[in-house]
């Protein structure tokens, strides 16, 4: 079961963990074996017509105005997959445009008609996971039975939204007089910017556009420039399901020229973004200008507590599905993990067994669990928060340099008596390094955990009913999820609190974040 508690906190209890860790960890069979070349893979993605390198702007696909291009490399080889336009503020503009042509039909055509529409998208992405997770692969690195739960998990959004779609309700209030009548109604809010991150190249955008097209809102998304591929594909679907052009656009290139383009449009009425804090800022005040609605899902500094009295299986399981899934470049990997005293010792054997046998490689390979970072600058990163730790004190007992297969493989990491005070306790590290701290008591480990300026997800280990509650609701986060180690599901809320950000994704909550309430006084 999941229970939503106030401020939108959402528990995750253990008896959760088929359903999700079935849906997301990925244990899906596989019926064939896929060739591990990566240029063999990339054309027979190209004759599928799923291999777009445009952009995709009032239904037609488009070059940049400009002509120009940018590579797509694959981070496992380092080799370019495709060049993709590169486009900037005209474009986006002409996107708008395009989208807010669109608004005028879409917004009214009945709820029914949407929710078909999404359902036949769901369809086509489902029909396609085996080469759409190939693509994820290819362009982002991901082991590809994690790639194949992406898809399941992405596809999922746009499910739920059909569903959803339908049960946009308003409401009649008693008016303070007898002769009037109050209604509410729910309105689109309109053109929708959705900017997403390059770790979810799929799922990160299905969130935002699902349920703005339930709503009755046209899109214009502006994929990450490392990841662009994933996302015109599932374009290319919306356009096979039928979704009329201009209810789906999709820009990609020059990050600043596309994002100011964005925010300065007056026909823009909205903003949902995932990515990092300062990049999160910057959008929020750009968007005061015209006063537009945000959705803001940044960074986290997830801590994962682990309490005397835990289940060490259970613990450990989880700590790895929250520590190392994505090779630790999630929003809500487990940044620190707090493990008290009386069983830190026998966590931390338990944990370096199982983190040892973890096989690092090309997300194509066979049992491959960990695959490569998304480029050099996040392997400079983590070198940078480890050196900084060893050189206050922490202890490297596995792992802790890049790994021997080069190109941006890392080997999986554990450190050792890590402080607060660390960069990598302040810090996202967005790798696969476990940080482990030692703590006392209860109190301590809240007061550890919630040292941070951000919100997002959480995780404790305990087998004391009493303990998960008092823990979970003094934890400052969005989301805790208490002996379970993946907390995300389309059915629940997903935001965090502080400088996590604003607003949910997901869940009827997340309809919400698409509509406007109005009020009708009628005599």
């Amino acid at each position: 079961m999941y229970t939503a508690l106030r401020s939108s906190k959402l528990l995750y209890r253990s008896s959760s963990s088929h359903l999700l860790s079935a849906k997301f960890l990925m244990q899906i069979p596989f019926t064939r074996k896929m060739s591990v070349d990566a240029r063999s893979i990339a054309s027979q993605l190209n004759s599928s017509g799923l291999l777009r390198t445009q952009g995709l702007i009032g239904g037609k696909w488009r070059d940049a105005y400009d002509g120009k291009t940018i590579k797509v490399y694959n981070p496992a080889s380092g080799e370019s997959i495709a060049d993709v336009a590169c486009m900037g503020g005209r474009e986006t503009n002409d996107a708008i445009s395009s989208a807010v042509e669109a608004f005028k039909s879409w917004s009214k055509i009945t709820a029914a008609e949407r929710s078909k529409y999404l359902r036949k998208w769901y369809d086509l992405l489902m029909a396609h996971q085996e080469k759409l997770a190939q693509l994820i692969t290819l362009e982002q690195g991901k082991p590809l039975k994690e790639s194949m739960g992406e898809i399941s998990y992405g596809a999922a959004f746009i499910e739920f939204a059909s569903e959803e779609a339908k049960r946009i309700y308003g409401d009649i209030i008693p008016a303070p007089a007898s002769d009037r009548r109050l209604f509410v109604l729910k309105q689109p809010v309109g053109v929708v910017g959705a900017i997403s991150p390059w770790n979810f190249p799929l799922a990160m955008i299905t969130r935002k556009v699902g349920p703005a097209l339930a709503c009755g809102c046209t899109v214009v998304i502006k994929p990450s420039e490392l990841t662009p591929l994933t996302a015109l594909a599932a374009a290319e679907l919306s356009i096979q399901a039928g979704i009329p052009a201009g209810v789906v656009n999709v820009v990609m290139g020059n990050a600043p020229d596309i994002g100011d383009a964005l925010l300065a449009s007056q026909q823009v009425r909205k903003i949902t973004f995932t990515g990092s804090t300062a990049v999160g800022k910057k959008l929020m005040a750009g968007s005061a200008e015209t006063v537009k609605k945000v959705s803001l899902e940044l960074g986290g500094n997830a801590p994962c507590i682990v309490f005397d009295d835990a289940d060490l299986d259970v613990a450990v399981k989880g700590t790895l599905a929250a520590k190392f899934r994505n090779s630790g470049q999630t929003c809500v990997c487990a940044n620190r993990i707090l493990v008290q005293e009386g069983i830190y010792d026998k966590f931390a054997n338990a944990l370096l067994d199982a983190v040892q046998s973890m096989k690092v490689g090309d997300g194509f390979s066979e049992g491959v669990v960990q695959g490569p970072l998304i480029n050099e600058a996040a392997v400079k990163k983590v070198d940078s928060l480890i050196h900084d730790a060893t050189s206050k004190g922490a202890k490297i007992i596995l792992g802790g340099k890049r790994h021997s297969l080069g190109s941006t493989f890392y080997e999986p990491t554990i450190i050792s008596d890590v402080n607060n005070e660390m960069r990598i306790s302040r810090e996202e590290a967005f790798g696969p390094v476990a940080p482990l701290l030692r703590f006392k008591t209860e109190e301590d480990a809240i007061k550890i955990a919630n040292d941070t300026n951000a919100g997002l997800g959480s995780y404790v280990f305990t087998n004391s009913i009493q303990r998960s509650w008092r823990v979970a609701e003094a934890l400052e986060y969005g989301l805790v999820g208490i002996n379970e180690g993946v907390i995300s599901t389309e059915v629940a809320p997903f935001g965090g609190v502080k400088q996590s950000g604003l607003g949910r994704e997901g869940s009827k909550y997340g309809m919400d974040e698409y509509l406007e309430v109005r009020i009708f006084f009628n005599s």
